[in-house]
C-alpha cells in the first residue's frame, strides 16, 4: 500500500474499515494525534464488522506473543484489532540520540513517565544493562553503547528512573529475530479477522521492517514540524486550530480568533493539553455559547514554562520573598515539587557550565562585559572552540544576560546548590514529606548562603 498523512484518513475510513481491508497500520509521529488517528479507525472497523480491540502496551509487550495472536484464527466473532501503544519494532540504534533528547526534555519538563520510558527504550535498544548506572560509564565507554556523545552534567536523575523502573528485558527475543518474523508474517498474511494496528512515535524509515509494513498495509504519518520556524509555527498552529475546532464544536461553543491566540500561546504545542484545556473552558460556561477572554484568564493562567521561567529569574537575583511566592503558586496550580525541582537543577547546570567557560583563558570573560563586545568578540571565539553548541545557540543577548548572571556565583557555591537540591529531592521521593516545606527550606538554605 503506501503512506499518507493524518488528515488524509477520515476521508478513506469507511473503505479502510470494509471486510477485506487492510490487516496491517502503522500510526508514527506525535503522541496524541496517532492515538486519536487509531482510535478513528478502531471505531470504524468495530462499527462495520463488530468485535474486540485488544489494547496492548509496548512497554510491557512480549512481541511474539503479539504475533502469535495474530497469526491465530479466533473463536470469537468479528474483527480482533490487536492496538499495540508505543510499539519497539520500528527501533534502531541509530534513534538513541532522539531518545536521549526525548527523555532529557520530559525530566526538565516535570514529566518523570515519559522520561522514563524513553529511558527504558534507550537502553533497550542499545543493549545496556539498566540495573548498571548511566553516570559511571566514561565518555568512551558511552559513545561505544549509545552511539551519541555523553551528555554533560550530572546523570543522577536518570539512573533514578531506571533504578525505579526495576530490571527491565527485551521480551521476545533479539531485534534482529524479531524483524525477520515479523516480516515472514507480512508475506504469509494472518487470518482476515486479525487486524494489527502499531503506535510508535518514532520510526526509522531505513529498516527492512518498515519497508514491509509501507508494502503490505497502511502507515499513517501523524509527524508535526517542530522547532520554532515559521513554517514549522504554521505546521503546528493548523493541528491545534483543527483540534480546537473540532472540540467547540462538539460542546457547541465559540471563541473569537484573538481568544484562540492566546490560548495557543499560553498552552504551547501540546495537542492533548490544549484539547483537555478547551474542554475545561466549555464546561466552565455552562450554557453560555462564548468563550471570552475573561473566561480564558480565569481558568488558564500563563503557561506552567512561564511561571517556571520566572522563578528561576527572581530565585538567580536573590529575591527570597518573589521565589518563595511563585513557588506556592506554581504548587498550589498542581505543578509537583519534582517539576519544580528538575527546574532548578537545569537552571543551575546552566551557570556551572557558563562560569566554568568563564574560567577559561581563551576567550577570557571580564567582568561587567558590555552586550556589544560580548557579542562581537566573546562569543564567536567561544562558538569556534566547537563545544556545548547547543548552549551557545540562543540569542547573543539572552546569552549575554545568562554569562552576566553566571559571574556572580562560584562554581563552588552552584555545586554546593546542585547538592542540596539532589538531598530535597531525595526526601520527596523517600518519605512523605510536605512539598511546601521541603521547597520553602530548600529556597531559605540556598539564598541565605546567595552571597557566601
Amino acid at each position: 500500500m503506501t503512506i499518507i498523512k493524518r488528515n488524509e484518513l477520515k476521508a478513506g475510513l469507511v473503505e479502510l474499515a470494509r471486510e477485506g481491508g487492510p490487516q496491517l497500520f502503522l500510526f508514527f509521529g506525535e503522541r496524541y494525534l496517532c492515538r486519536e488517528a487509531a482510535e478513528q479507525l478502531e471505531a470504524e472497523l468495530i462499527r462495520q464488522q463488530g468485535g474486540l480491540v485488544h489494547a496492548v502496551d509496548g512497554d510491557q509487550e512480549d512481541p511474539l506473543r503479539t504475533l502469535g495472536s495474530l497469526m491465530t484464527y479466533s473463536l470469537l466473532p468479528g474483527a480482533q484489532v490487536y492496538r499495540v501503544t508505543d510499539s519497539r519494532l520500528f527501533q534502531s540504534r541509530v534513534k538513541t540520540g532522539d531518545l536521549w533528547n526525548k527523555a532529557e526534555k520530559a525530566q526538565a519538563e516535570g514529566r518523570s513517565g515519559p522520561a522514563q520510558r524513553q529511558l527504558l527504550r534507550l537502553v533497550e535498544v542499545a543493549g545496556f544493562d539498566s540495573q548498571d548506572r548511566l553516570g559511571g560509564l566514561t565518555s568512551s565507554l558511552w559513545k561505544e553503547i549509545f552511539g551519541f556523545a555523553k551528555p554533560a552534567g550530572d546523570l543522577a536523575w536518570a539512573d533514578e528512573l531506571l533504578a525505579d523502573a526495576g530490571p527491565q528485558q527485551v521480551k521476545g527475543g533479539d531485534q534482529a529475530t524479531l524483524n525477520d518474523r515479523y516480516l515472514a508474517a507480512f508475506e504469509q498474511g494472518w487470518p482476515t479477522q486479525n487486524i494489527l494496528l502499531l503506535i510508535s512515535e518514532q520510526v526509522d524509515k531505513r529498516l527492512q521492517l518498515f519497508k514491509g509494513l509501507k508494502k503490505h498495509g497502511l502507515v499513517v504519518d501523524c509527524s508535526v514540524a517542530q522547532g520554532a520556524g515559521a513554517a514549522a509555527r504554521r505546521d503546528q498552529d493548523a493541528v491545534l486550530q483543527e483540534m480546537v475546532a473540532r472540540t467547540l464544536s462538539f460542546h457547541r461553543k465559540k471563541m473569537a480568533s484573538p481568544v484562540l491566540d492566546q490560548l495557543l500561546e499560553r498552552v504551547g504545542f501540546h495537542p492533548e493539553a490544549v484539547v483537555m484545556e478547551v474542554e475545561k473552558l466549555a464546561l466552565s460556561v455552562e450554557e453560555r455559547p462564548q468563550i471570552t477572554a475573561e473566561d480564558l484568564d480565569n481558568m488558564i493562567g500563563r503557561t506552567r514554562e512561564d511561571a517556571l521561567y520566572e522563578l528561576t529569574e527572581v530565585f538567580g537575583r536573590g529575591q527570597l520573598d518573589r521565589t518563595l511566592t511563585i513557588c506556592h503558586r506554581l504548587l498550589d496550580n498542581g505543578i509537583h515539587a519534582l517539576a519544580i525541582l528538575a527546574t532548578m537543577r537545569n537552571f543551575l547546570r546552566r551557570l556551572l557550565i557558563i562560569r566554568t567557560l568563564q574560567l577559561q583563558p581563551v576567550p577570557r570573560w571580564q567582568s561587567r562585559m558590555q552586550a556589544r563586545q560580548f557579542q562581537d568578540q566573546y562569543l564567536p571565539i567561544l562558538k569556534e572552540q566547537g563545544e556545548w553548541a547547543d548552549l551557545l545557540k540562543g540569542h547573543p543577548y539572552a546569552l549575554f544576560m545568562s554569562f552576566s548572571k553566571a559571574e556572580k556565583f562560584s562554581c563552588t557555591q552552584l555545586k554546593g546548590w546542585l547538592a542540596r537540591l539532589l538531598s530535597a529531592e531525595y526526601q520527596l521521593k523517600g518519605g512523605p514529606f510536605d512539598q511546601k516545606l521541603v521547597l520553602d527550606e530548600l529556597f531559605v538554605a540556598l539564598l541565605a548562603t546567595g552571597q557566601d
